[in-house]
């Protein structure tokens, strides 16, 4: 692998919160022993357990971590974030915080010379059918602006209960229908015409190689960050290596 200052690193799903510092710690030493030493920086999504607006920021934890991350940009790695299913309310304010450059779900870009879809994943585990029903819910401008205008405690106490929700009603699910639907899949390779996809959310690690259409194309699976153990993805012009932290 080449040297890691011509590396662009993915990471997701760090969930971090200031009931789990180990992660939080975990994520401090990565950004100053890597990341600062980047490419660019791409976040696919679910860098906060629950991000509830951006007035969030008086939270001292989530002020260092955006300081943390300013930092990396400040000293010229692009810092991209790309919104998931815990945090799709991030907003300008956090983005001027912390240095982020915000990107839509999904987003094309040319990885040395790759065309590669980078996405927070959840849109494409479609089986799912209750989750896309909430998700589509929760995405309306009319739920956002008044979940919004709600005081700041009430709105952490609604997402602890959307979350405990959500954990019980996967313990009912067979651990397919909460993947993505390979269907989804093939049609995001055809739609966008890319020979590859890196996305999130899944927790489920891996490297999965598709044939659409008699043409081999590759799918990356970030990991996730809820032990002291994370990982993250770093591509540059020889081809892309997951990589354990």
């Amino acid at each position: 692998m080449s040297q890691v200052a011509s590396a662009t690193l993915f990471l997701s799903d760090l969930h971090l919160t200031p009931e789990r510092p180990g992660p939080a710690e975990s994520f401090r030493r990565f950004l100053d022993q890597k990341a600062i030493h980047a490419e660019a920086l791409y976040l696919l999504g679910d860098l906060f357990e629950a991000w509830v607006g951006d007035d969030d920021l008086a939270l001292p934890f989530h002020t260092e971590i955006a300081a943390d991350l300013k930092r990396v940009s400040k000293s010229g790695v692009p810092v991209y974030f790309l919104p998931g299913n815990r945090d799709f309310l991030v907003g300008p304010d956090l983005a001027r915080a912390a240095g982020l450059i915000l990107l839509e779900d999904p987003t094309l870009i040319d990885l040395y010379g790759t065309a590669t879809l980078l996405a927070h994943g959840d849109a494409w585990c479609t089986d799912d059918a209750h989750y896309q029903a909430l998700r589509a819910q929760i995405r309306e401008p009319a739920w956002r602006a008044d979940f919004l205008d709600k005081p700041l405690a009430e709105r952490h106490a609604i997402a602890s209960a959307l979350r405990e929700r959500s954990e019980l009603a996967k313990a009912g699910k067979r651990p397919e229908i909460m993947d993505v639907n390979p269907e989804a899949i093939a049609a995001a390779f055809r739609r966008h015409g890319v020979s590859r996809i890196i996305h999130g959310h899944t927790h489920r690690p891996a490297r999965h190689s598709h044939n659409i259409d008699g043409h081999p194309r590759e799918r990356w699976v970030l990991p996730d960050w809820y032990d002291l153990s994370g990982g993250y993805l770093a591509c540059d012009d020889t081809g892309c290596h997951a990589e354990a932290w």
